[in-house]
């Protein structure tokens, strides 16, 4: 059963990859949406796509996540009938390199923390307030594996993926007393342009999923469009996905 034709979601990071792929899935399904990013040509080309494929309508917002400012700017410059926002998925994040943290360029732990947690922050900080009015609303965090256990040469990013975890529970208990729902997606090895932001080469990143078949940024848009299908009753909390072969976000096993 379709339940979603006709909302209205907002994606961030939508311009490539995870939250390309789950804007593309919700279009599909008939889901109007907002999708940001900073590249406004990336935007443009993924609006122009959906709209011809799926005839819904799709607004592009060009923002930082990492400045509150520019966040704040966005959201409330929005027409009055695009802050029915039903979903949001909160998808922006990066990596920076495998240094080890005392090792590591002191600009790289700003770029990780100010886009995964602070980002995350300031685009909730921003909506959820909409959604709390209509009491009406789901919140999709884009977590990861990473979020469990530290692992060599990513200390900063599973932090940053710890932190999602957890305030992602915060945030279900702080919306306890309303119909708003929040769920914590968090997918193992993915096969997107991540891997190219985080090593800086094309060659590098396609090395680092030789052996094992990684999940694909449909796989995510997939299980992200099932938990916010779910009947309104009813949240998932929390849903790990890996690809066979990884056991944690520490353990693979390559053929």
């Amino acid at each position: 059963m379709n339940r979603l034709k006709g909302k209205l979601a907002l994606i961030t990071g939508a311009s490539s990859g995870i939250g390309r792929a789950i804007a593309k899935k919700y279009a599909q399904e008939g889901v109007n949406l907002i999708i940001t990013s900073r590249r406004e040509g990336k935007l443009a080309e993924v609006r122009g796509e959906l709209q011809r494929q799926y005839g819904i309508d799709v607004h592009i917002l060009v923002q930082d996540v990492s400045s509150a400012e520019n966040v704040k700017a966005g959201i409330d410059g929005l027409p009055e009938e695009l802050k029915n926002i039903d979903i949001l998925v909160n998808n922006a994040g990066l990596a920076v390199g495998l240094d080890k943290i005392h090792e590591s360029d002191m600009e790289s732990f700003d770029r990780v923390i100010d886009t995964n947690v602070k980002g995350l922050l300031y685009v909730s900080r921003a909506v959820v307030p909409l959604m709390v009015e209509r009491n009406k609303g789901h919140i999709v965090n884009i977590g990861s594996t990473a979020g469990h256990a530290a692992y060599a040469g990513g200390g900063v990013y599973c932090a940053s993926k710890a932190a999602v975890k957890t305030l992602t529970d915060g945030m279900r208990i702080d919306l306890i007393d309303t119909q708003i729902r929040v769920t914590n997606i968090q997918p193992g090895m993915v096969e997107t342009n991540f891997s190219v932001v985080r090593l800086g080469d094309q060659e590098k990143a396609d090395n680092a999923y030789k052996g094992i078949e990684p999940l694909t940024g449909e796989d995510v848009a997939e299980t992200v469009v099932y938990a916010t299908n779910l009947p309104e009753n009813m949240q998932i909390g929390e849903l790990t996905l890996m690809p066979n072969h990884q056991a944690d976000g520490r353990t693979l096993y390559k053929v």
